[in-house]
């Protein structure tokens, strides 16, 4: 049982491994293609097909995660803790972790449920403290 509303299928995460963990999303480089005109303009260049998520999931806690053979390129499915909202009147740009969405005012917010790929991660642990610390690193496919 997992400490955790983070979902990893395909690696797993052991109890005491997630508690307080910390998860970022942010926009793969690929995503932004900006340029100046030669008026000085700034515009988009950049293609909608590119408009994918690179997440950092961090934790120290007693016990590692399931990374025992989990190598760069594995596939997996992470239902995310970092919520995304967009105007109530507009779908979702992402598939919805099931029974993750609300409403708030005139806004929705939502867990997505993101098919990634391990970049990379690490393992560290402090022996007298017992604590693991790990990272994963993943990129939206």
């Amino acid at each position: 049982m997992s400490d955790t509303l983070l979902v990893l299928t395909g690696i797993g995460i052991p109890a005491y491994s997630a508690r307080g963990l910390t998860q970022t999303l942010q926009p793969i480089e690929a995503a932004g293609s900006q340029r100046r005109t030669v008026n000085g303009t700034l515009v988009d260049l950049s293609l909608s097909q590119f408009r994918k998520y690179r997440s950092t999931i961090r934790c120290s806690d007693m016990e590692a995660p399931a990374l025992d053979g989990i190598w760069p390129g594995l596939v997996v499915t992470v239902d995310c803790v970092v919520e995304l909202s967009c105007p109530s009147s507009a779908t979702p740009a992402k598939t919805v972790v099931p029974g993750s969405q609300r409403l708030q005012g005139s806004f929705t917010f939502y867990r997505p449920r993101l098919v990634m790929q391990v970049i990379d991660h690490s393992i560290e642990k402090n022996e007298w403290g017992a604590v693991t610390g790990w990272t994963l690193e993943l990129e939206e496919v």
